[in-house]
């Protein structure tokens, strides 16, 4: 067992594991839970019968070596973990984190067309925006949830982001007007917008929200100017602006945005640990993991709960 402290130098720390379809793991699984201090001093490293596990006697410092690591694991599971989990004397501190099957697939169950049209409408006028009909709507929407799944869940994540930021006036998810579906991908998709969204989003860093990203078209070919949040420490929303591609639709005039999601806030730890492997291994960032990050960052913001209508099971 983890040594204990007098109680003025401990803190208390709450473990909740939670599976891909955003429920508590079932009691039959019990993950291997590591907490490491700031210090790098492993404090806690064993099984525990999830899903909501209890730690007190939490060693406290008054330092940095209160930031610490949670990580979660269990067998044929993809491992998960948080940073800083700050600790304070005397109080409890809850960190949420999700486990995935490492063979897990995407449920759109909660995403048929019949279901987003009466559950989501803004996404539903989105993917319907451009059809000839609404049976070509529909019928182009099925074949992206059969034959590129991923692609579908990454439209999710990004546009379920983007509902959830709120602009000085409305979200941004409000200025989108159609989709270039040719050019949807696994990392991002491409949309023409109301040219409005722009000036929003130019304000909202004004504010913090957003912090413009250097070289912009070094990362993004074509981009004029590019912003990305920063309230989470990963699994951030980017937005970048082709200014020079422009189009009116339903008479407004709209420029082409291109929004992402990428695993980390730090522009550097995102080049080196996400750009240049993907770069060399030819692979995209993966929409389960940004799945599993942004859920996990809002949880441990405090913020509505992430919930794209898809879960991985």
């Amino acid at each position: 067992m983890p040594s204990q402290k007098s109680k003025a130098n401990t803190g208390n720390l709450m473990v909740n594991v939670f599976d891909g379809a955003r429920q508590a793991i079932p009691k039959t699984i019990k993950p291997l839970i590591r907490i490491i201090d700031g210090n790098q001093h492993q404090w806690f490293a064993n099984y525990r019968k999830g899903p909501s596990v209890a730690f007190r006697g939490v060693p406290f410092f008054d330092n940095f070596g209160d930031n610490y690591t949670v990580i979660v694991w269990a067998e044929n599971h993809i491992q998960a973990g948080f940073t800083p989990v700050k600790i304070s004397p005397n109080a409890w501190q809850h960190i949420d984190l999700m486990l995935l099957p490492k063979e897990g697939n995407f449920n759109f169950a909660p995403a048929r067309w019949e279901v987003l049209q009466s559950t989501h409408s803004k996404l539903f006028s989105l993917l319907s925006h451009g059809a000839t009909n609404d049976a070509v709507a529909r019928d182009r929407y099925n074949d992206l949830m059969e034959t590129r799944a991923a692609t579908l869940a990454a439209f999710f994540n990004i546009a379920t982001a983007t509902a959830d930021i709120l602009l000085p006036a409305g979200c941004p998810l409000d200025y989108f007007k159609e989709l270039v579906w040719e050019e949807m991908q696994q990392d991002r998709f491409f949309a023409y917008a109301d040219r409005a969204l722009v000036a929003q989003v130019e304000r909202a860093a004004a504010h913090g929200l957003f912090a413009p990203e250097v070289g912009s078209g070094f990362f993004h070919h074509g981009a004029t100017r590019s912003y990305k949040q920063v309230q989470f420490g990963e699994a951030n929303v980017q937005f970048t602006f082709h200014e020079g591609d422009t189009r009116v639709i339903d008479g407004v005039e709209c420029v082409r945005v291109e929004p992402d999601m990428d695993y980390y806030k730090d522009i550097g730890a995102h080049a080196l640990l996400e750009v240049l492997p993907n770069t060399i291994s030819g692979r995209l960032t993966d929409p389960k993991q940004v799945y599993v990050l942004r859920w996990i960052a809002g949880r441990h913001a405090g913020v509505p709960e992430f919930n794209p209508p898809y879960t991985i099971v």
